[in-house]
């Protein structure tokens, strides 16, 4: 397990709210704090669709992993954002299909690392580690990953409701491409993101309410379908392309549930 840069569990501060808690406060966890309550309750106040959509994004996490496995050969995960241990983690879908799958996990969160422990009980075969680092510390995160991955080899990067914390000044696009090239050929980038596009007010009056109740540097940003797509630059989009969530790949058992205020994709590394 890799810690914070200075030794130990980082302090957390309790009286802001975060990304990895708020979400898991939509989720209905426990793993929260009241700053983090009173901004999940107050953003889903002003747009209902997003417990909804945050329970369809964990879904769609599952399905890719399972694609990626089943289709793809992927065998080996590099997860940031991770938030918050729930059910149906990368590594738990990945080990179910295929025991030996390696998952490393990252997030900037000193409580997701406080709960570190249990994403990192994992089947004998495979491995699963964890770094506390943010997703703009490109070099740091890739050579910590070196350690229990294989970069030679493909790899699923998910950016799974992470990338709507890095502002346009810091150039998310310019920061996934960076990590996608690092990646080796048939590699594959799975990446979920809110959009501006889709119930813009509402995404919005949400968004404005979380951001004033935020840690100052979690402040999210919603993106058009356009800006989610560039994501994917120098991927091949896998069909059907950039979708709402429950339109990417639906099982038979999925309901559909048009309106959902988030894009999803995934692309393969040529």
């Amino acid at each position: 397990m890799h810690e914070h840069p200075t030794g130990g569990i980082a302090a957390v501060d309790s009286t802001v709210a975060h990304p990895a808690r708020v979400y898991n406060a939509w989720l209905g966890g426990r793993d929260n704090y009241l700053a983090d309550q009173e901004a999940a309750e107050l953003a889903a106040a002003a747009n209902p669709q997003i417990v909804p959509a945050v329970r369809a994004n964990r879904a769609f996490l599952g399905r890719a992993v399972r694609e990626l496995v089943e289709k793809a050969g992927i065998r080996q995960f590099l997860d940031i954002g991770t938030g918050v241990p729930a059910a149906d983690n990368t590594h738990e879908v990945a080990q179910r299909l295929d025991p030996g799958a390696r998952v490393v996990y990252v997030d900037n969160d000193p409580v997701v690392l406080a709960h570190a422990r249990a994403l990192l009980v994992g089947t004998s075969e495979g491995a699963t580690d964890y770094l506390q680092a943010d997703v703009r510390d490109i070099d740091r995160i890739l050579t910590a990953a070196q350690e229990t991955l294989d970069l030679t080899q493909p790899v699923g990067l998910m950016l799974v409701a992470i990338m709507q914390y890095v502002p346009d000044a810091d150039d998310p696009h310019s920061l996934t491409r960076r990590l996608v090239d690092a990646l080796a050929p048939g590699s594959h980038l799975v990446l979920s993101h809110p959009a501006a596009d889709i119930g813009a007010e509402a995404v919005a009056a949400s968004m404005r309410v979380y951001n004033e109740r935020a840690a100052d540097h979690a402040g999210a940003t919603p993106r058009t379908r356009d800006e989610v797509q560039r994501f994917f630059d120098g991927t091949e989009l896998l069909a059907p392309g950039v979708v709402e969530l429950p339109d990417w790949r639906p099982g038979p058992d999925d309901t559909p549930a048009p309106g959902l205020p988030m894009w999803c994709g995934v692309g393969r590394k040529p």
